[in-house]
């Protein structure tokens, strides 16, 4: 079991590792990919560069980790789970730590569909594990084509009576394990009364669905937050003054807690959060 797991390579991530691993801590860092970094073509406002690309600065951190040897695992996490101790899924492994940091940015990934956004709440949702309750023997559609969306139909599978998987004409991921129900035709809108009642496709067909849930491409750093019951406010995660969420060892740090989305405003939370942990460790707290 690592002392501490953080989700992101980026700034914020990065400076949480090195001063974590610095303070004699077991650390693991998952990743994916760059995030919004890599999207940065010019950074010319940070300090000791004149100017520096985005994804020059993200490999500068990934050689750092090595430098330190710290763990870097490049995956993509579809959960995250708390009992007596933390649980990243990945989709290749299951990792166990005393605590997490969530620094992987702020995307929410929230399709051009019409109706999606008119009924988040009313039969669209963005977390199965969260809502699958709610669902219970009826007839539900998960929209999305990628491991993240295959995982929550998994959560969905043995409460719901059906569970689709809509791909909206993206193609479906292979080598997936799962035996589903799959529309991959373009969808037009989603429609309903108070309530999310069907889904209308670009050819005029329909099907009929009691919900929604929402999960294109990879899990933001929001989705997993509030799959384990964190407070999120605004596409923020909600942090006190130590940047530690309202869940016990759970942290946040970057561009997910809001505020100036600046990479120096990043390493600050970083730092801090890496330090926090440190001490927590030592006084023997959570």
């Amino acid at each position: 079991m690592y002392d501490v797991i953080i989700i992101g390579a980026g700034p914020a991530g990065v400076s949480a590792a090195v001063y974590a691993k610095r303070g004699g801590l077991n650390v693991l860092v998952i990743a994916k990919d760059t995030g919004t970094l890599e999207k940065a073509k010019k950074i010319e406002n940070y300090y000791g560069f004149k100017s520096i690309t985005g994804e020059e600065l993200y490999r500068n951190g990934l050689e750092q980790l090595k430098h330190l040897n710290i763990e870097l695992v490049k995956d993509e996490v579809v959960q995250l789970n708390y009992t007596k101790k933390f649980e990243v899924t990945t989709v290749n492994n299951v990792f166990e730590s005393k605590y997490v940091v969530l620094a992987t940015g702020v995307s929410r990934n929230v399709p051009n569909i019409r109706g999606i956004k008119e009924f988040e709440g009313k039969g669209v949702s963005y977390c199965a594990i969260c809502d699958a309750f709610f669902y219970r023997n009826k007839n539900v559609a998960v929209l999305g084509s990628g491991n993240y969306a295959i995982h929550e139909a998994e959560i969905l599978k043995p409460v719901a009576k059906s569970v689709t998987l809509l791909t909206n004409n993206e193609k479906l991921v292979e080598n997936r394990d799962i035996d589903l129900n799959v529309n991959e035709k373009k969808i037009r809108e989603v429609r309903g009364y108070d309530k999310v009642d069907e889904v209308v496709f670009d050819d005029d067909t329909k099907e009929k669905v009691n919900g929604i849930f929402v999960a294109i491409g990879t899990a933001s750093t929001n989705d997993l937050a509030r799959k384990i019951g964190a407070r999120v406010e605004n596409n923020n995660i909600v942090v006190n003054e130590n940047l530690e969420t309202n869940v016990p060892g759970l942290y946040a740090c970057g561009d997910c807690t809001g505020g100036i989305l600046q990479i120096s405003k990043a390493t600050y939370e970083g730092t801090k959060v890496g330090l926090e942990i440190i001490n927590k460790i030592k006084n023997g707290k959570k």
